[in-house]
């Protein structure tokens, strides 16, 4: 009798992180412990088309290109009533859903999850919609004592140029609703604002402007176990070469950046932001792990970036880094969270 654990790999996805989405299940299917577990592979095209992965499939950038979903492979059914390939029931005990963005990290799976019964890892809907939405995740954190950067937010079709004048450059105009930097511009004059706020209206409906804080990026992970969150060692992104910022090409092409463990914050700010990071994620309700990112100034001001529910997921991911510093593997991180996801009763209760 085989009493490993089902767990289907959701990856792909619609949203721009997609090639980011199927790294993630590679490192996750590489490193998942086959002793106690046997993972499927489910993906998500960009058209939408859910389909079933051969496990051999290669999830990784080969000589500079990136993974995607194919087309025609066969294809799945998957409704509140469960998930079928060919007519027959795709039977699991848990999803995996390593889906970054839009349409899969905001809350939609998760709701579909929840309809059909399905334990899955991760937050549960609200907080995965609020941490999306970093519009209304900012005024959270800010009642919640944490601070943030000053800015606006811009609906298409709906926004003034009131809403723009008076602004301190240089500022980050960004989608409300996307991530790995995708659409996201540094604007250091009101000559260059429109052509970065048409830019970020192709990712969303939703625009946001803000003041550049100058600073460290420094990251925290949080890990939930038994019921009590977690946080790991943080770590600093030093941004290599001519990249202005942490943009897409930086964090995934063109090994522009390097993860650093400062030894050089003074007393106490290290536990100062690992308190933050745990902050955030109670504040949005999360679940299971979320990797928070902060800017620490010159001046000794911790300023919450944003909060990730579903992070990047390689090996080489900051996450499963931080994780790593902290004494938890790469595939122990991936056990703790599928262990935690089968026996927490929050979610499905039926």
């Amino acid at each position: 009798m085989n009493s490993k654990k089902r767990v289907a790999i959701l990856f792909g996805g619609q949203s721009a992180e997609h090639e980011i989405s199927c790294i993630s299940a590679g490192g996750v299917l590489s490193a998942i412990d086959r002793e106690r577990f046997e993972p499927i592979l489910i993906g998500i095209t960009r058209s939408g088309k859910w389909v079933l992965v051969d496990l051999a499939t290669t999830l990784a950038i080969e000589n500079g290109h990136l993974p995607e979903v194919d087309e025609t492979l066969p294809a799945i059914v998957a409704d509140i009533h469960g998930f079928r390939a060919d007519g027959r029931a795709l039977d699991f005990d848990l999803l995996f859903p390593l889906l970054h963005g839009p349409y899969g990290e905001d809350g939609t799976v998760q709701g579909l999850c929840e309809m059909a019964g399905i334990r899955y890892v991760g937050s549960g809907v609200l907080a995965s919609a609020l941490a999306m939405d970093k519009s209304f995740a900012k005024p959270i954190f800010q009642a919640h004592g944490l601070n943030v950067a000053p800015g606006v937010v811009l609906k298409a079709g709906a926004w003034s140029a009131a809403q723009i004048e008076g602004l301190h450059y240089p500022v980050f105009v960004k989608p409300a609703r996307s991530g790995s930097s995708r659409g996201t511009t540094k604007v250091k004059s009101f000559a260059e604002l429109q052509s970065a706020i048409d830019r970020a209206f192709e990712f969303d409906t939703k625009v946001m402007i803000e003041r550049a804080i100058i600073g460290r990026e420094i990251e925290c992970g949080v890990l939930e176990r038994g019921g009590s969150a977690q946080a790991s060692p943080i770590g600093e992104i030093k941004i290599l070469g001519d990249h202005e910022f942490y943009d897409f090409e930086a964090k995934y092409l063109d090994s522009a950046t390097t993860v650093l463990f400062p030894d050089d914050l003074p007393d106490g700010v290290e536990a100062q932001i690992q308190a933050a990071a745990i902050a955030a994620f109670k504040a949005l309700d999360c679940e299971g792990l979320a990797r928070v990112d902060f800017f620490y100034t010159d001046g000794g001001e911790i300023v919450i970036n944003e909060l990730n529910t579903m992070p990047g997921f390689t090996p080489t991911s900051m996450f499963p880094k931080l994780w790593g510093r902290g004494g938890v593997s790469y595939p122990e991180v991936i056990t703790r969270l599928i262990d935690a996801a089968l026996t927490r009763s929050g979610h499905v209760t039926r």
